[in-house]
């Protein structure tokens, strides 16, 4: 989930839920508890875990830089729960989806680094913050021939939606990079290692899921990914 600050409320958008329902599992919210023996047994039994997107950045902290001017707001609590739950899941080799802040936290959690603002940072860039409507296609991006996302798309270039202002700058371990925006931001990743399934995405497939082939078919791999793996039918969106 997400904290807001002002009310201390735990929430989280209807998108990934519904999207989630709709492709078959049963959402289960993850409340930002950064507590190691809660997420631990939280986590035991659960079959799958999405990371969805923020309104807040990831501390820059955890790739060893200092804030950049640009850097938005940081929650403590959500880049805690986010690091725990993905090394519960690793050890467990729980299926992983990661969306947007979720693949960069993804990407941080593996060692990685972002650009922390790509309009200061990245030379001739493309608008990734799009703005309303939310779900609008945006701008294009290449996907890399034989991967997992390429396959589910049919085809090696597709547009998207965008909503980031952060990007990943060097890839973590045992990820690799899949898709990228013409300026070069890396728009999706995938896991190196066979036994595991584990993709981020930069764009909100949770937005047009109803509508669109890919992002349909992006929750319908990860939920049948799921299924395969364990039995008892529960996904946990954090």
């Amino acid at each position: 989930m997400r904290l807001e600050i002002e009310t201390r409320r735990f929430y989280l958008g209807r998108d990934y839920s519904e999207a989630l329902e709709g492709s078959g599992a049963l959402p289960v919210h993850l409340p930002l508890i950064p507590e190691g023996s809660y997420i631990s047994e939280a986590l035991d039994g659960l079959d799958g875990i999405l990371l969805p997107g923020s309104d807040t950045d990831v501390d820059p902290a955890y790739f060893g830089e200092d804030p950049h001017p640009r850097l938005k707001r940081v929650v403590p609590e959500k880049d805690l729960t986010e690091m725990l739950v993905l090394k519960k899941a690793d050890d467990a080799g729980i299926p992983i989806l990661a969306i947007c802040y979720g693949m960069q936290a993804l990407n941080v959690f593996r060692g990685g680094s972002l650009i922390q603002d790509i309009d200061s940072q990245v030379e001739n860039g493309v608008k990734h913050e799009q703005g309303a409507p939310l779900d609008r296609k945006s701008h294009r991006i290449t996907l890399e021939e034989g991967s997992l996302i390429s396959r589910l798309a049919e085809k090696n270039e597709v547009k998207v939606n965008s909503h980031h202002h952060q990007a990943i700058r060097s890839v973590g371990k045992n990820l690799t990079a899949t898709a990228w925006a013409a300026d070069g931001v890396v728009e999706c990743v995938e896991d190196i290692r066979a036994d595991r399934f584990v993709l981020g995405v930069q764009w909100h497939p949770e937005l047009d899921w109803r509508t669109d082939e890919l992002s349909s078919r992006i929750f319908e791999l990860f939920v049948q990914t799921c299924r395969q793996k364990v039995s008892n039918g529960i996904l946990v969106s954090t």
